[in-house]
C-alpha cells in the first residue's frame, strides 16, 4: 500500500492503536504507552493496553543536560537528535512486544520527542521577530526502525501560529475531563507544573491553561547539588519532610517574574534550570538553612505558585483538582498542596484510570489521533496562538 493510501485507511478506521511516547522536561526516559483510541474530538473513548519508562543511559541524559544548559554544540544537538529518535524508536518496540502486540497490529507511532530549548517570548533576529522551540529524536529514525507511520513534533505548528507551543495538553485534558456542573483543574506536576482549568459546561474556547512555574525541575537539580549526584530527586518528599519551609527564603521565590506574568505563559530550564537552583542554593546558605531547608523551601515554592495562579489568573473557583505527574509521589508536597486547597476536592489521574507515567504519552496519542483525522488539536485560549491548527508533522 501507497503510503498515502495507508494514512487515509488510518484515517478512516473507527478504532485506531497507537503508541505514544513522550520525554517532559526532568528528562528521565521515554514514558510510552500503547493505547486504543476510538473516536475523534469530542467522542473519543480510550482504552489503554500498556505503558512502561525507559530511563535514558547516564551519559545520554548527562549529554542532553549539557544541551539544557545552552552549552551543546551545533554537531553535539544535531548526534543527540539521532541518537534519541533511536532511543525513542526502542521504546516503541519494547512497549509493543510487552504489550503482547506486534506491527501489524498497531496503527502508528506518536513522539513528542525531548525539549532542548523552549523560547516562548519573541525574540528578534535580522529584523525577524520570532518565538520558537526545538524538540529533538528523529521521527524519520523512529519510523525506520517500527516501520509505522509516526506523528510528531507538535508544538512547533502552535508556534507558527503565534501562539506559545505549550501547554499542548489543553485539548486532550478537555476531552476527558469536561463536566457540566463542576469546575475542574488539571494539575500536572512533572518538571515544569501546568494547569488546565475547565469550566463547568464550557466550550473549547473558554478553556483556560498556563504553566503555573516549577514542579519538580528546582527539587530535583537542588538534590542532586547538594547529594554530589547521589540522587536525582526528593523520593517520596523524605528530605523536604525533615526540613522547615523558610519563609524569607519563599517570599524571594515568589517575586520571580514568571510567578505574576499573565497567561498564556509557559517557562522551562531556561528559567528554572541549575542555575536558577544554584542562586536559590546560595540564598538559602546565607540564611543559615540546612540542606534539607532549602529543599522543604523548594517544594513549598512549587505550591505556593500553584495557588498563586489559581487566586489570580483563574476565572472562577476550583471544584475539584487532578493531580498527574512525578509530583504525585512526593507525599510531602501533595500534603503541602492539600493543606493550601482546604475545601477543594483533590484527586490523581489514577482514580480516573490513567496511571501517573501514562498521562503525558497517553496525550501525546490522542493529539495525533487528531493530527491523522484532519482535526485541530490546539486551544489558542491556552497557547495565544491565532487560530486553531492541527498540531503534529507526519513521517511515512
Amino acid at each position: 500500500m501507497k503510503p498515502l493510501e495507508r494514512l487515509l485507511s488510518i484515517a478512516r478506521k473507527a478504532v485506531r492503536v497507537i503508541i505514544g511516547l513522550m520525554s517532559g522536561t526532568s528528562a528521565d526516559g521515554v514514558s510510552a504507552v500503547v493505547a486504543e483510541i476510538r473516536g475523534c474530538g469530542l467522542d473519543t473513548k480510550f482504552r489503554l493496553i500498556h505503558h512502561n519508562t525507559y530511563p535514558y543511559p547516564r551519559e545520554v541524559k548527562e549529554r542532553l543536560f549539557t544541551a539544557f544548559r545552552g552549552e551543546a554544540s551545533t554537531p553535539e544537538i544535531c548526534l543527540l537528535n539521532f541518537v534519541l529518535g533511536e532511543l525513542f524508536a526502542q521504546a516503541a518496540l519494547s512497549v509493543m512486544e510487552e504489550a503482547g502486540m506486534t506491527r501489524g497490529d498497531v496503527d502508528l507511532v506518536a513522539s513528542h520527542g525531548q525539549t532542548v530549548w523552549h523560547q516562548p517570548s519573541l525574540r528578534e533576529l535580522g529584523g525577524i521577530l520570532v518565538r520558537a522551540t526545538l524538540q529533538i529524536g528523529e521521527p524519520a529514525v523512529i519510523a525506520e526502525r517500527t516501520g509505522l507511520p509516526v506523528v510528531a513534533d507538535f508544538r512547533v505548528r502552535d508556534v507558527a501560529a503565534g501562539g506559545q507551543g505549550a501547554p499542548i495538553s489543553a485539548y486532550v485534558d478537555y476531552i476527558l475531563f469536561r463536566r457540566e456542573r463542576e469546575n475542574v483543574a488539571i494539575q500536572n506536576i512533572g518538571g515544569i507544573a501546568n494547569v488546565t482549568y475547565i469550566p463547568a459546561g464550557c466550550g473549547p474556547d473558554d478553556v483556560v491553561a498556563f504553566d503555573t512555574g516549577p514542579g519538580n525541575m528546582v527539587i530535583d537539580s537542588l538534590v542532586r547539588l547538594v547529594t554530589g549526584g547521589r540522587k536525582e530527586y526528593d523520593e517520596g518528599g523524605a528530605m523536604a519532610a525533615r526540613g522547615r519551609v523558610s519563609s524569607e527564603l519563599l517570599r524571594w521565590l515568589m517575586r520571580h517574574p514568571f510567578i505574576r506574568r499573565r497567561p498564556p505563559k509557559t517557562t522551562g530550564r531556561e528559567e528554572f534550570g541549575e542555575h536558577f537552583a544554584l542562586e536559590v542554593y546560595r540564598r538559602g546558605k546565607v540564611l543559615g538553612l540546612s540542606d534539607e531547608d532549602i529543599v522543604a523551601t523548594a517544594t513549598a515554592f512549587t505550591v505556593e505558585a500553584i495557588v498563586y495562579s489559581y487566586e489570580h489568573f483563574l476565572p472562577g473557583k476550583v471544584d475539584e483538582v487532578i493531580l498527574g505527574g512525578g509530583g504525585c509521589f512526593n507525599k510531602t508536597l501533595v500534603k503541602m498542596l492539600k493543606e493550601r486547597l482546604q475545601g477543594v476536592k483533590v484527586s490523581f489521574h489514577e482514580d480516573y484510570g490513567i496511571p501517573a507515567q501514562a498521562k503525558e504519552p497517553l496525550m501525546i496519542a490522542i493529539l495525533a489521533n487528531e493530527a491523522i483525522c484532519g482535526n485541530p488539536n490546539n486551544l489558542p485560549s491556552a497557547t495565544g496562538a491565532k487560530h486553531r491548527v492541527t498540531m503534529g508533522k507526519i513521517v511515512v
